[in-house]
C-alpha cells in the first residue's frame, strides 16, 4: 500500500528544480524523482497522481526505466554502437556503405524502433521501399547490410533468443554477374582515344595491371620502389586485406615516371587520389563514340584476366596477379601451397604488357602461347 503521509509532508527538497517522493510498490520501495520548478502546490498535485498511478497498481518510476532502455537500445542507437565496433575491421569503402545503408534514409523507418521490435514484417516493408525507391540491387546490397547488422545484435545479447528479423523476409534479386569482355579491338580503341592526360594514364595502368581503378586512383609514391620497378599494395588498400607485389613492365614504369610529381605522396589527384572517374569517361566516351560498346572500368580487369588466358599464361599465375584467392588458391590446395608465384606474376604481367602494346602499335605479337604437352 502507498504511504498514506501528506504528500506535502513527504517530499524530499533538492532545490526548486528537482523533487523526490518515497513509493511503495508492492513490496518495494522506489524514490521517484520529478524535475522543474514547482511550487508546493504543484507539488502535492505532482504527488497525489503519482500516489493514484501507485493504487492502480503501475510502477511509475519502473515505466520511466523501461523508457530509458528503450530508447538506449532504439535501432538508430544500436547502429551507432554497431558501425563504432565495426569501424576498425572494415575498408574504408566497405564502411562507407554499411553506415550509409544503416544510419541513412534507406531504413528511416526503423531508426525510432527498440531493435528487440523490429518484426520481419517491419523489414519486409523497409525493403520493399528501398526497392521501389532505388531498385532491386541497391535494396539487395542493404538487406544485406541490415542483416549482418542484425547478426551482430544477436551475438551482442541485443535480441535475447529472437532470430534475426531479416531471415525469411523477401530477398530482391542481386544483379546477374557481369560478362562484358573488351575486344583487342576495343581494348586498343580505349587506349588511344586519350593521351597524356591523367585519367588516360589511370586507364592504362589498369590496363597493363589488371588492378581495381581505387588501387591505381589511390596509388602513392611511397608504395613504388622504381629503381626495382616493383609496387607494393598494402593490404590496407586492397579488396581482401592481402598485400599485392607488382612486377611493373616497362610500359608502366614509363607511365609513372612521365607523371609530374605534385606536393603530397599521391601520384594522381589532387590530394586524395584521382576520384575523376566519372568525368574522365564521359570525356573518353565522346572521343569513342560508337567504337566501343557499353562498358565499365570493371570490365578491364576482366579483360585483362581473359587476354592473359588467351596467351598462354596459367590460371594459378593469373590469380596472382590480379590478388586473388579463389579457384587455385583455395581450399585445401591454397592451405599448403602458401606460394605468392612472384616470380611467375612478373614474367606475366611482362608478357602481358608486350600484349597490349602490340595491339596498341598495330604489330605483331611476340607472345606466342605455350602449348600443353
Amino acid at each position: 500500500m502507498p504511504s498514506r503521509r501528506a504528500p506535502d509532508a513527504a517530499w524530499q527538497g533538492r532545490g526548486r528544480s528537482q523533487l523526490r517522493r518515497a513509493v511503495r510498490v508492492g513490496r518495494r520501495t522506489r524514490r521517484v524523482t520529478i524535475k522543474g520548478t514547482l511550487t508546493l502546490t504543484q507539488a502535492k498535485d505532482a504527488a497525489r497522481k503519482l500516489l493514484a498511478q501507485v493504487a492502480l497498481g503501475r510502477d511509475p518510476q519502473g515505466e520511466k526505466e523501461a523508457a530509458r532502455q528503450a530508447t538506449a537500445r532504439a535501432f538508430r542507437t544500436v547502429v551507432a554502437d554497431y558501425l563504432e565496433a565495426k569501424q576498425p575491421e572494415l575498408r574504408p569503402n566497405s564502411f562507407r556503405i554499411s553506415k550509409l545503408y544503416l544510419a541513412g534514409q534507406y531504413f528511416r523507418a526503423l531508426h525510432p524502433m527498440p531493435i528487440a521490435a523490429v518484426t520481419r514484417t517491419d523489414v519486409a516493408a523497409a525493403v520493399r521501399a528501398v526497392t521501389r525507391n532505388h531498385g532491386t540491387a541497391t535494396a539487395a546490397a542493404a538487406r544485406r547490410a541490415l542483416s549482418a547488422f542484425f547478426a551482430w545484435a544477436i551475438a551482442d545479447g541485443l535480441l535475447g533468443d529472437a532470430a534475426n528479423p531479416v531471415d525469411g523476409s523477401h530477398r530482391p534479386p542481386d544483379p546477374a554477374p557481369r560478362d562484358h569482355v573488351l575486344t583487342t579491338a576495343e581494348l586498343a580503341a580505349i587506349w588511344c582515344a586519350r593521351a597524356g592526360d591523367e585519367y588516360g594514364r589511370v586507364v592504362k595502368l589498369l590496363m597493363l595491371t589488371g588492378c581495381r581503378r581505387q588501387e591505381i586512383g589511390g596509388l602513392r609514391w611511397s608504395e613504388l620502389d622504381l629503381d626495382a620497378g616493383v609496387w607494393r599494395l598494402p593490404k590496407e588498400r586492397s579488396k581482401n586485406n592481402r598485400e599485392l607485389v607488382v612486377a611493373l613492365p616497362s610500359a608502366a614504369l614509363a607511365i609513372i615516371t612521365s607523371t609530374p610529381r605534385r606536393d603530397g605522396d599521391y601520384v594522381f589527384g589532387d590530394g586524395k587520389g584521382f576520384t575523376s572517374f566519372t568525368r574522365g569517361r564521359e570525356l573518353l566516351d565522346r572521343k569513342l563514340a560508337s567504337t566501343v560498346r557499353p562498358w565499365r572500368l570493371h570490365d578491364i580487369r576482366r579483360c585483362v584476366a581473359t587476354g592473359m588466358a588467351d596467351i598462354g599464361i596459367e590460371p594459378h599465375v593469373i590469380e596472382a596477379c590480379l590478388n586473388h584467392y579463389s579457384g587455385h588458391r583455395r581450399g585445401v590446395a591454397g592451405i599448403y601451397n602458401r606460394s605468392s608465384y612472384e616470380r611467375a606474376a612478373a614474367a606475366a604481367f611482362a608478357r602481358w604488357a608486350d600484349h597490349v602494346t602490340a595491339l596498341v602499335e598495330g604489330r605483331d605479337n611476340k607472345v606466342v602461347p605455350l602449348r600443353a604437352l
